[in-house]
């Protein structure tokens, strides 16, 4: 009898062992090891980073978007989007507004427009608030929300543009009406977008495509390979850029050409994750390595922190803004430290 346990117990371990470890999963899939960049003297810890300002956001501090005189960040968890002033580093409003904001924030047309998930579960509530910049409340719920948790809105000069529906649908709509006024098909598995030079750009999460729609024509006017699995994106120094989560490189895009410029690795593989171009290159943030830098002009990674801390990122007035979701607080760095 104890023979017979001695070898089902060895049987058992001999199988575990043979099982590969879980990967954890997060938000936008699973959570994988991030090797970074082995390049040497180009990592450096959090720890070395001092804030500008350190702002208590108790919650999820997530997605945001940078205006004239602030800084915006939404709250899922609290249905809120908060207001920081620019000047002061302090939140002089929180605007409640819907079921779980829960995807990219962008701002035009005097608003900012965020991207409601809806009930968990149900999806109840789920579509794009418009909040008036000027009296910091919501004017229009309108009926079509993200077709991903990890998309994103753009504006382009006349319109509101927001993927809507995983099979492939890209929406426009008009920010005089607050109605749509075109449905354009993209493919499937399609979630964030860009507007730059007179197009829409869209991350094709599923085909390693990224897709560029003629914003007056409302057609599809080229598919261009990227990477395995693109989502975030950033327009910046007469390019497109994407983050591909599928190897963690980056993929720069001529935005008139259409050519691809170059492929950057990064090491941040995984879900999660955000980018923002400004002060002379991209910045990109995943958990593991909170901030990397990739410089414009070598599309090389010249600095990248490891860490606690971030998975949203923008650059503004002069400074780099990190939420740091799992702290629960919002980061102001001075670029010129970085």
């Amino acid at each position: 009898m104890f023979r017979n346990l001695f070898l089902f117990s060895l049987m058992g371990a001999l199988m575990f062992a043979q099982d590969p470890p879980a990967k954890k999963k997060g938000p936008g899939g699973p959570r994988v090891p991030k090797p970074g960049v082995s390049t040497p003297g180009v990592k450096r810890g959090m720890d070395t980073i001092k804030p500008v300002a350190e702002i208590s956001v108790p919650g999820v501090p997530d997605w945001q978007v940078v205006t004239a005189d602030a800084l915006w960040v939404s709250n899922g968890p609290k249905n809120t989007v908060h207001r920081i002033d620019a000047k002061t580093n302090q939140v002089v409003a929180v605007v409640e507004v819907g079921p779980r904001p829960c995807s990219g924030l962008t701002a035009g047309f005097g608003s900012v427009w965020v991207p409601l998930c809806g009930a968990r579960g149900t999806g109840e509530g789920k579509g794009l608030a418009r909040v008036d910049m000027k009296t910091n409340k919501v004017i229009a719920t309108i009926p079509v929300g993200p077709a991903d948790s990890e998309g994103g809105v753009t504006v382009s000069k006349d319109s509101v543009w927001i993927v809507s529906d995983a099979k492939g649908v890209l929406t426009r709509i008009d920010p005089k009406t607050n109605k749509v006024k075109a449905e354009i098909t993209v493919p499937a598995g399609s979630v964030a977008v860009e507007y730059s030079e007179g197009a829409v750009w869209v991350t094709a999460n599923k085909s390693g495509k990224l897709i560029k729609v003629d914003a007056k024509k409302n057609k599809v006017l080229k598919e261009i390979e990227v990477g395995p699995q693109p989502r975030f994106l950033t327009a910046g120094g007469g390019s497109v850029w994407t983050v591909n989560q599928g190897d963690g490189t980056v993929t720069r895009v001529d935005a008139k050409t259409d050519a691809v410029l170059a492929r950057i690795e990064a090491g941040i593989p995984g879900g999660g994750g955000e980018v923002s171009f400004g002060g002379g290159g991209l910045w990109v943030t995943v958990f593991e390595i909170p901030i990397t830098f990739i410089d414009a002009k070598t599309n090389t990674v010249t600095k990248q922190w490891t860490g606690p801390g971030g998975d949203a990122i923008r650059h503004g007035h002069m400074s780099i803004w990190l939420s740091n979701l799992r702290q629960q607080t919002l980061w102001r760095i001075d670029q010129g430290q970085l």
